[in-house]
């Protein structure tokens, strides 16, 4: 994936999660970054269970990061942060 898709990818992945999971946005270079990372977790998680996207082309892909990052966000949630 060429770098600009791979950015548009992140950013609507990071921002659907972080709409879904209201309160969990982190910016929108955060959205973007966690959107980048989810979409390597989604892939990750999908290949290992086996499973394939129900939708082709860009489509699929962004539903894959999608859940990714909507993964990561859930992780982040439940990690105990101490807040200044």
């Amino acid at each position: 994936m060429d770098p600009l898709t791979l950015l548009i990818v992140g950013l609507v992945a990071g921002l659907l999660a972080s709409a879904v999971l209201r309160g969990s946005s982190f910016g929108l270079l955060g959205d973007i970054l966690i959107g980048i990372a989810g979409s390597f977790v989604g892939s990750w998680g999908f290949r290992e269970l086996g499973w394939r996207s129900p939708i082709a082309g860009l489509g699929g892909v962004i539903l894959v990061a999608f859940l990714g990052a909507l993964a990561i966000l859930l992780v982040v949630r439940l990690l105990p942060l101490r807040r200044r």
